[in-house]
């Protein structure tokens, strides 16, 4: 009647939700499709410039000299290594809009994995109250029947009925926090209804190695990732604008027609770099230093951050453990009904002693939710 469960987590169950909210989330298939945009945007820009063509006809005055007709065709140039650092800018910034959509997947999956582990702890809570409604029922009856026969007082036939009307509320309340979890995990499955029944989970362990992990995270992490490609793009604009305060070529074909003559050839332009890109050159090294400087503090923050959240699932993890072995070993619920069927205790005392040991049992799932919880959001940095 009073079995603990050992864990709260079912990760294959919760595994395939997550897989189908992933599917299915309406913000995630946008976040998706502006994305896809972004990366065709970032590879605009990139290329030669439009080439020029002209013409000119031009009525001669007196109308005896004739008319002339003038057809020209012209291409610029940048110094061609600019061309080269475009693309690979482009390409940086193509990785660093799916480190952000991966950045805002993780955020709407480590909701969802959230609302799971809410639910499946409601699930678990509901199944202990079951349980506990179960024997209230059965001491009610049992009540009743020496109140009737009047071996029992009306003191202890009150406090049975009211036990019982306890917690058939709080499953009522349970059930109504359920639903609404449930819908929570609708809203974020597109509205597609989706059920997780499950009471228990294989709670995930993590390594007690902070720097270890932390190794791992660092690596694999989407904020640090991102500017660490927000530096390369910043030395890369350096090179960039270097190539882009060479000279710039000019080179076309022209024909010019008048009455009796023609002329044909090819015209070549050079453009001077005097003070349209003045100091961008200058900017895009200061930009760097910032940006390095960004960096830095942001990876000092997160190992902090991630170092007092680590040391948090670490201390639950441990807690959990030692909370469900000394709360095995200290039930002394059968005692208690033995003595209540011997006459030994009241009824009142009866609950009151049992309440103190369902008040643990509902101190252990909260500990269980919580760890998983901390768990989940560390691993939402890998």
């Amino acid at each position: 009647m009073l079995f603990l469960p050992v864990s709260l987590f079912a990760q294959n169950n919760v595994d395939k939700v997550l897989s189908q909210i992933e599917k299915n989330n309406t913000t995630l298939s946008a976040l998706r499709k502006s994305a896809d945009a972004q990366k065709v945007g970032n590879k605009t820009a990139i290329f030669l410039k439009n080439p020029e063509v002209e013409f000119n006809y031009l009525w001669g005055n007196p109308s005896a000299i004739g008319n002339r007709t003038d057809f020209s065709i012209k291409q610029s140039f940048d110094f061609p290594t600019a061309y080269g650092y475009k693309n690979q800018i482009s390409d940086i910034k193509n990785e660093q809009t799916e480190l952000e959509y991966r950045k805002q997947q993780k955020t709407v999956l480590l909701q969802a994995r959230n609302i799971c582990i809410d639910l499946i702890y409601t699930n678990a809570l509901k199944s202990e109250y079951g349980k506990r409604l179960n024997h209230a029922q059965n001491i009610a009856k049992s009540y009743k029947l020496k109140f009737d026969a009047g071996d029992a007082n009306v003191l202890e036939y009150n406090k049975a009925q009211l036990n019982l009307l306890n917690l058939s509320n709080k499953i009522e309340l349970l059930e109504i926090d359920r639903t609404a979890l449930l819908s929570e995990l609708t809203r974020l499955n597109g509205g597609i209804a989706i059920e997780l029944a499950d009471s228990e989970i294989q709670s995930q362990i993590i390594p007690t190695d902070f720097d270890q992990w932390y190794t791992q995270a660092e690596q694999s992490n989407p904020i640090l990732n991102w500017l660490k490609q927000e530096i390369q793009i910043s030395k890369k604009q350096v090179s960039l604008n270097k190539a882009l305060s060479l000279p710039k070529v000019q080179a076309g074909y022209m024909s010019e027609t008048v009455v009796g003559q023609q002329f044909r050839g090819i015209s070549v332009g050079l453009s001077i770099p005097l003070w349209e890109n003045k100091n961008t050159v200058k900017y895009s090294k200061a930009n760097t230093i910032a940006l390095e400087a960004v960096a830095a503090d942001n990876k000092v923050q997160l190992y902090n951050q991630l170092k007092t959240l680590h040391s948090k699932a670490i201390s639950l993890q441990s807690n959990v453990t030692e909370y469900s072995s000394k709360l095995q070993s200290f039930n002394s619920s059968d005692l208690l009904k033995k003595a209540l069927d011997k006459g030994e205790i009241s009824l009142i005392d009866y609950i009151m002693e049992l309440s103190i040991y369902y008040e643990n049992v509902n101190k252990m799932l909260e500990l269980d939710r919580d760890m998983n919880k901390a768990v989940a959001e560390l691993n939402c940095y890998l």
